[in-house]
């Protein structure tokens, strides 16, 4: 699994990472959390905290499981949207969950929830939501008489992002990022539809994209020949003792027979080879090596898909002369 096609996912981790190594080098975790109560209601700082808190993970752990499930649940999900809806998404339920985190300090503040810790758990769950609408499981399996899929384990995983800081602000976190995706996908308000302007994609392609390296994955050749039969080493033993005892009538009588039908039976595996390669065509790839295609295969099939690059398109004209 890489991150092919998933470069808005590959931003994120790295973001989130670096963000958050970041506040820990400088000692600034107490920046990057939602608190109700002094920051919001008596220090009056809450324009800048509810967007901040997004920004970095005040734990390592909350930040090693995040990166987790954005790598193994964030990819799928994009390749299931395309980068640009996956983009938008983001942006949208990022703003969602501010405002109802905002909303749910305020109304259950007396129940206890006055804390919510840093990081974005709740686009974490609002992509895990899309996940399991859009992601079939590949196999089930029973323990102890419970059906489970592989998505149970990222599952598993998440349970234990939504309860690392109890009692309950992670977890409420987490219940907001589902709600958040369950607005998204339910097109109540018309979130669905919006998509990032043009001038920023390009921007993003432009200048941060190149900042993250390339996401293709390592190009593995799909042609394979059989090895050529080893040599079977010849026996000098009878030879230098013929020679030393004096005896080299080696070919009269019975040993001469059979010395004669080896010599025949080798022969034959041999022609039989020779034949078998020349239907196969392993003789002539031997012999020629691998064609080098002309510059009007290359020239014609660029201009067919000018998404490829020539080393890829020239790679496929070799392995495709071979047969």
């Amino acid at each position: 699994m890489s991150f092919e096609h998933a470069p808005v996912t590959k931003g994120l981790i790295c973001t989130s990472a670096l963000t958050s190594i970041a506040v820990g080098l400088f000692d600034v975790k107490h920046y990057f959390h939602l608190q109700l109560v002094p920051h919001i209601s008596r220090d009056h700082q809450q324009y800048w905290r509810l967007g901040a808190h997004h920004l970095a993970f005040t734990s390592s752990t909350d930040l090693f499981i995040a990166v987790l499930l954005f790598f193994y649940v964030g990819v799928e999900v994009e390749r299931q949207f395309g980068s640009i809806k996956y983009g938008s998404f983001a942006l949208v339920a990022t703003l969602i969950s501010t405002l109802l985190e905002f909303s749910a300090l305020l109304l259950f503040n007396r129940l206890g929830l006055n804390f919510i810790p840093g990081g974005p758990i709740a686009l974490v769950f609002a992509v895990l939501y899309q996940y399991s609408r859009v992601i079939p499981s590949v196999y089930r399996f029973r323990v102890f008489g419970i059906t489970l899929s592989n998505k149970s384990f990222v599952y598993l995983l998440a349970l234990q992002l939504a309860v690392s800081t109890l009692p309950g602000s992670a977890a409420a976190a987490a219940i907001i990022g589902v709600l958040s995706g369950q607005l998204y996908r339910s097109d109540l308000i018309g979130f669905n539809a919006y998509r990032v302007s043009p001038p920023t994609i390009r921007f993003c392609s432009t200048y941060l994209q190149p900042l993250l390296g390339s996401s293709r994955p390592p190009r593995r050749t799909n042609l394979a020949l059989p090895e050529a039969p080893a040599e079977e080493p010849v026996s000098t033993a009878r030879t230098i003792q013929s020679g030393l005892t004096g005896t080299q009538d080696a070919f009269t009588g019975d040993q001469g027979i059979r010395t004669s039908m080896q010599s025949v039976r080798t022969s034959g595996g041999a022609v039989m080879r020779e034949f078998v390669s020349g239907l196969t065509g392993r003789a002539d790839r031997d012999r020629v090596g691998v064609r080098i295609p002309p510059e009007s295969e290359v020239v014609q099939l660029t201009t067919m898909f000018p998404d490829l690059g020539r080393d890829v398109v020239v790679g496929t004209l070799q392995r495709r002369c071979v047969f």
